[in-house]
Formats: C-alpha cells, structure tokens, sequence
C-alpha cells in the first residue's frame, strides 16, 4: 500500500528523548483524512491499526450508512461538535464534544453514524486491534461524554491509565491513548508505561518541537523504546498521543475487519455476513444491487 509517510533520522545520539522515525500527512478523501492504515504505518504501529481525521460542516459532510466491523475496536473522539450513533446492538445516541465512542466489535457489529447538529465537527477515529481472547467475544460499546474523563497534567486520559489516572474505557491492558492540550511556550514530558515501545502522536491545532516540529494535520511516529518523550508548544497546541505495548500478532485484514489469524477472520466475516442478511431481511438494509 502506498504511503507518504517519511522517514527521519535522530538529530543527535545523545538526546535522552525519543526521536521521531517517520511523519505522514496521509491521504484525504473529501472531510476524511485517513492518517494510518494497517498496510503501512498501522503495522509499525499496532495495536493501534487505522487511524482518521474527520473536519467538516454537517451540511456537506460524508454520510455513513450501516457497515459491518469484527475483530477491532473503534475509538472516536470528538473534539468540537456533534456526531449520531446507531448500532445492532440496539444502542443510539449523540455525542456531544469531548465525548467518546467506544465500540468493540469483536465477534461481529454494524453500525451507522455520523455528522449531527449545526455545529462543525472535528475528531479522530482509531482502530484497535485486540488480542485472541477478545477478537472474537461478545460485542461492548461505551458511550462518554467529557465529564466522563480526567486530567493528568494538559492530558486528557481518554483509555489506559496514565500517571495515576485511569479511564473508564473498557480498553485491553497495555494502552495508554490522550488527548493532550498545550499553550504556547508550555513544556511537557511524556513518561511511557513499562514495555510501551509504540509512541506517536497527531497533531490537530498548532506547532509543537519533539525535537522537531510537527505541525497540524501531521502524524508523528517515535522510535521504538522506553526513553520519555518532550514536547514544547510553539504556539497553542493540541494533539493526540498514543502508547502501547506493541500488538505481538499478525494483523489479518478483511474489508472490514482486522484479525490475528485467517480462522478467525473467517469467523468475524461469517458473523456479521449473517447480520447483513437479518439486516437486509428487516428492510434496515437496502437488496444487493439497489
């Protein structure tokens, strides 16, 4: 799969923090801006396997109807704005900003959302990949809003657990995902958790150095390792960051779904293969062909 992403070389040995190893802007299609995908940098990456930026008018935005996932997990932020969700597992609502959605597939979900209000939106989707023992197991889905969620320092714990505050996303152990904001000349340092060797970072507001800048719209990735990682604002800043112990599994991609192996692929698809049908036969769904 192609990539734009660009590697970069650590400006000096002695640096203490990490370095940045590659950066990508991605590929835009319309309002939709597909950051990471399981092909390229979601596979340096993983757990962490697609990632998209999404900013657009409700008016004009993309409309998303029912598709199908197994195996994954969807995380969405929403940092301004308002976004609608339906799924098969009988569950609807808003998200209002600040929210979160998090909805793991595993054995099989369709569902349906998008754009909501008058308000223009603006957020991040990512895809999780989850281990064995989850890939398959019975759906879950959590629908937060702001106040559901604390700070440690200018970040916003959105899953895992970072200095001494954890969310209530139901997230596998060994991920750390935040929602970071920074003013301008403000300094801070990220202290990855034991075995987080996965970093990175996208930027949405502003220009940070991690020594270098990264500006927004920029996916940042670090160098594998243990090492903290520095940030200072060169002006009001806002980005995403991602930490993980790295996905020791394959990553076996269908059209909508990631596994670790083909078995359960097979399994995934076959699930919601059926869910298609009972969707099609309740007229949720329009026939093949239509």
């Amino acid at each position: 799969m192609k990539t734009d992403a660009v590697f970069t070389r650590p400006m000096r040995a002695e640096e203490t923090s990490r370095q940045i190893a590659l950066r990508t802007r991605g590929h835009s299609h319309g309002r939709v801006t597909r950051l990471v995908s399981p092909g390229d940098i979601g596979e340096r990456i993983r757990p962490f396997v697609f990632l998209d930026y999404f900013d657009a008018d409700p008016a004009t935005a993309p409309k998303f109807g029912f598709h199908p996932h197994s195996g994954i997990a969807t995380l969405t932020l929403i940092l301004s704005g308002q976004a609608f969700y339906k799924e098969t597992t009988g569950r609807e609502g808003v998200i209002e900003t600040g929210g979160v959605e998090w909805m793991r597939a595993s054995s099989g979900v369709w569902h349906t959302g998008g754009m909501f209000g008058k308000e223009r939106i603006k957020g991040f989707q990512l895809w999780i990949a989850m281990p064995p023992e989850l890939e398959l197991a019975e759906p879950q889905s959590q629908y937060l809003s702001a106040s559901d969620f604390h700070f440690a320092g200018p970040a916003r714990v959105i899953a895992g657990e970072y200095d001494d505050v954890k969310s209530i996303v139901e997230s596998p152990l060994g991920i750390t995902y935040l929602d970071v904001r920074l003013k301008a000349g403000e300094r801070w340092a990220f202290h990855p958790a034991e075995g987080h060797d996965v970093a990175w970072i996208a930027s949405h507001q502003g220009i940070v150095t991690t020594p270098e800048q990264v500006s927004m719209g920029e996916v940042a990735v670090f160098e594998e390792g243990d090492q903290p990682i520095e940030f200072e604002a060169l002006s009001d800043a806002g980005f995403i960051l991602g930490s993980a112990v790295k996905h020791p599994y394959d990553l076996v991609t269908g059209h909508y779904s990631v596994h670790t192996s083909a078995d359960s692929l097979r399994v995934g698809e076959s699930n919601i293969a059926d869910i298609g049908r009972r969707l099609h036969n309740q007229g949720v769904l329009a026939r093949a062909g239509r």
